[in-house]
């Protein structure tokens, strides 16, 4: 394999679709998000990427099968107005070039499936005070304005979006596609589901569908219960390194 290539294994008719991508990034924001879409909107597979720019190594499972990592294509019919592809996978692209190069073929993708704008997901590396926010950043004003409607918080100027999930707003002008990005706010170093919670909030009411996000709880309480954990951990981490100084200073006092 010597570049990215997308393989369609089921044929799809959408009705003037959004695109959806979430990949693994911070907190998981984007994964997270995608994989409860999928599963809540009984979302059908019908294509996978693949490319070279994936980490080298295979995943087996189960049964003792092995395959290579990769991207996959959901779709999903929506009643009340524009069906939806979506995309998720198992990493982004270890390179640079990578990177270019698969936000390419998902813009490519799109064209040949009449998408007309992308909705991107990522995290956003803050502590949270209460519930995080959602910032966001578009290629179109209207499509901006509907996402800051819907509860977003503008993005600072100067702000970076690395990975897929900026590179797609940036090249979507040569493409003619509209682009929004959405990044939750989190810590950043584990699962952050209440992050993707809020994305997922307003990723709805931006493009008008039907989920019910109650599933997403149980998902935050476990979280919550990690981080308490950890929190626990650290704490006696540093009552332990006090405590330890404290006796190297009596240590050399008594010899003084």
């Amino acid at each position: 394999m010597k570049e990215t290539y997308i393989k369609e294994f089921a044929q799809t008719q959408p009705n003037n679709p959004v695109l959806i991508e979430g990949l693994p990034g911070l907190g998981l924001v984007g994964k997270i998000a995608l994989r409860y879409l999928i599963k809540q909107l009984k979302a059908k597979k019908f294509a996978y990427l693949y490319s070279p720019h994936f980490p080298y190594f295979v995943l087996v499972n189960k049964k003792g099968d092995v395959r290579l990592l990769r991207g996959a294509f959901y779709y999903y019919q929506n009643p009340k107005g524009q069906d939806i592809i979506l995309f998720t996978g198992d990493s982004q692209s270890q390179t640079i070039e990578g990177q270019y190069e698969i936000a390419d073929r998902m813009l490519d993708f799109s064209e040949k499936h009449g998408v007309k704008t992308i909705a991107t997901i990522g995290g956003y590396r803050m502590e949270p005070q209460e519930k995080p926010k959602v910032f966001i950043a578009a290629t179109n004003q209207d499509l901006l304005h509907k996402a800051l409607d819907s509860g977003a918080t503008l993005s600072t100027a100067g702000s970076p979006i690395v990975g897929t999930a900026g590179l797609i707003l940036g090249l979507s002008k040569f493409k003619k596609i509209e682009a929004l990005c959405l990044l939750g706010e989190t810590r950043g170093y584990l699962p952050d589901p209440q992050a993707a919670k809020s994305v997922l909030e307003v990723l709805k009411a931006t493009f008008n569908f039907d989920l019910d996000l109650k599933g997403i709880d149980d998902e935050i309480a476990k979280a919550e219960t990690m981080v308490t954990k950890l929190q626990q951990i650290e704490a006696k981490r540093a009552l332990e390194a006090e405590e330890n100084r404290k006796q190297e200073d009596k240590k050399t006092t008594y010899i003084s």
